[in-house]
């Protein structure tokens, strides 16, 4: 029962993430805020931060299920593909205010567009981010593996396809045809390095 809890927590936090991301959303949320609309990403990034650790939170309260042995192997394994992982994510942000991504720079990010960045690891994959947090949670799976483990790597792989989806909706309607081209041209996840 508290793996089906772990997995409803990971399908309300993936959906609620795409929910208050969208457009539309953001769109009726700017029409009752009003001037207050500004503080609405440091809003969301508060609920973001505090469900996610919760539900960390939670399958850490859960008695373990082992899915295989951890040996010296898997969790060497394992920290090495989270290492990874957090510096795809980390350099994926570079071009990218942090201050605003977060919402510690209040801004109302309907009116004020970002530029579209299409270096870094952006010109191999378009959502560098993404591959990052696949790699983080799949070498957290190698070090503590058990089946909560297991969940939120599933979730994460489960909502990818949708939030992909839902994002590029968003992107194309901000950026248009150039990021068309960009979408031509760039695979989502796996990277397609030049030689």
């Amino acid at each position: 029962m508290e793996y089906l809890i772990l997995g409803l927590g990971w399908l309300f936090f993936y959906v609620s993430h795409t929910f208050l991301a969208s457009l539309n959303i953001k769109r009726k949320i700017k029409a009752w805020m009003g001037n207050g609309y500004k503080w609405y990403r440091l809003c969301y990034s508060l609920f973001a931060t505090l469900t996610f650790f919760a539900l960390l939170l939670f399958a850490g309260s859960i008695d373990p299920l082992w899915l295989f042995v951890s040996t010296n192997w898997t969790t060497y394994l394992g920290f090495m593909l989270a290492t990874f992982g957090t510096i795809i994510a980390m350099k994926s942000m570079k071009g990218v205010s942090t201050g605003k991504f977060i919402g510690l720079k209040p801004h109302d990010d309907l009116k004020e567009k970002q530029p579209l960045i299409t270096g870094g690891w952006y010109q191999y994959m378009r959502h560098p981010l993404y591959a990052g947090l696949i790699l983080i949670f799949l070498g957290y799976l190698f070090y503590l593996p058990n089946l909560a483990s297991l969940i939120h790597l599933l979730a994460l792989l489960f909502y990818l396809p949708f939030g992909i989806y839902h994002e590029e909706r968003k992107l194309l309607e901000q950026y248009g045809e150039s990021y068309a081209n960009y979408q031509n041209k760039v695979p989502p996840l796996l990277p397609r390095f030049k030689i």
